[in-house]
């Protein structure tokens, strides 16, 4: 059997201040494209369906514009909440879609849903596991041991019973010991979050959710499979991609992947100020991605980001690489700092700054507005 693993889609995000729901929109209709060219007999989304609880009406929309086309196509998909999702909301008429193949996972009561497929090889079991915490795992089973988020993990599993003489996939939205984070992600202090990937040793393959770069934990059948885009400038070198699992016997099983292409990327372009103006620098590059900005001209420009946005309209952050920037140096010795002038203490204060000594035009005009001063 095949089938697509794909996460966080995070319908209706937000970054730096620039609503992506257009990016969302071409990103599901690549992914409704690679579902109708490679042909599953099923799509598993482990969770992160929406970026808030209590989700946009556009980003709503969307996620009922995706499902609707995977009807369609007649394709069976597994939907698990995660963290950001309301489980009540997201499962939601859950009965009446299913008849159209849409299989979402309850609220967590103590049990996983499962859905059972069969070919040639036999039956193939999907568990649906939704992001679950220690204490709702702990308030449904008083007489176990829950202190963390691995016993939670584990009771959960032990209470699915699985047939290890069968072929069994998970799909869960869990933080797993060793996986890398992106700066879009929550973050638990501490890490308390962790669970340990020996707590899914039992399944075939676990399709997990929450980790938004694509990699895989342990062993190549417990993947992430990342967002489809990038949701935070730590992302700017990924390559978003959905996840193909074809899976015949227990052992065998074949892993790979379809690259997804924005409609605009994250990047980070840095120069001076007056070369990234150049037309001949930035003409041919796609001027509309969501871009990070360096400039490393030593004095600041005045409206830089005004002026750059000419050009590059979606710049979410402009930042500086010069002297000033990269020694941050403190103020130590106050001695003697009543024999000192005015205009000796500013100057001692910009160097400390800026890495720099003050110019004459700079230390002219600190002059002047130290003499008003004194003189009002």
């Amino acid at each position: 059997m095949r089938f697509i693993h794909i996460s966080d889609l995070h319908l209706g995000k937000r970054l730096n201040g620039f609503s992506l729901i257009e990016d969302q929109d071409y990103i599901i209709r690549s992914i409704i494209n690679i579902i109708e060219e490679e042909k599953p007999d099923g799509v598993l989304i482990a969770g992160d369906i929406y970026d808030k609880a209590v989700p946009s009406e556009e980003a709503v929309r969307l996620w009922d514009f995706f499902l609707v086309s995977l009807s369609k196509l007649g394709v069976k998909t597994y939907v698990i909440s995660g963290n950001h999702d309301s489980a009540v909301r997201l499962s939601s008429y859950s009965s009446l879609i299913e008849e159209e193949g849409i299989y979402l996972s309850p609220v967590y009561d103590g049990n996983a849903r499962k859905l059972t497929l069969t070919d040639e090889f036999g039956p193939l079991n999907i568990y649906l596991l939704p992001f679950i915490k220690p204490a709702t795992v702990r308030n449904l089973f008083p007489e176990e041991t829950i202190e963390n988020y691995t016993d939670a993990c584990r009771v959960a599993v032990e209470q699915m019973n699985v047939n290890e003489t069968e072929r069994n996939i998970l799909v869960a939205h869990q933080f797993v010991t060793g996986a890398s984070r992106c700066d879009s992600e929550q973050i638990v202090v501490g890490g308390i979050d962790n669970v340990d990937a020996t707590v899914f040793d039992v399944f075939d393959y676990v399709a997990l959710g929450h980790i938004h770069g694509k990699q895989r934990i342990g062993r190549d059948s417990v993947r992430y499979s990342g967002t489809p885009l990038k949701y935070s400038l730590s992302e700017k070198d990924h390559i978003k991609s959905v996840t193909i699992l074809d899976i015949k016997s227990k052992e065998d099983i074949n892993i790979s992947e379809r690259p997804l292409v924005p409609l605009r990327d994250v990047r980070e372009i840095r120069g001076a100020y007056d070369e990234l103006m150049l037309k001949s620098n930035y003409e041919g590059t796609d001027v509309r991605d969501y871009l990070s900005v360096v400039l490393t001209d030593e004095d600041d420009i005045p409206n830089a980001l005004a002026r750059l946005r000419n050009i590059y309209p979606n710049i979410m952050k402009l930042s500086y690489d010069n002297a000033r920037t990269r020694e941050n140096r403190t103020i130590t010795d106050t001695a003697d700092v009543e024999k000192k002038s005015p205009l000796e203490l500013f100057e001692e204060f910009y160097e400390t700054q800026n890495n720099q000594q003050m110019k004459d035009v700079q230390r002219e005009y600190v002059t002047n507005m130290i003499n008003k001063l004194w003189e009002e």
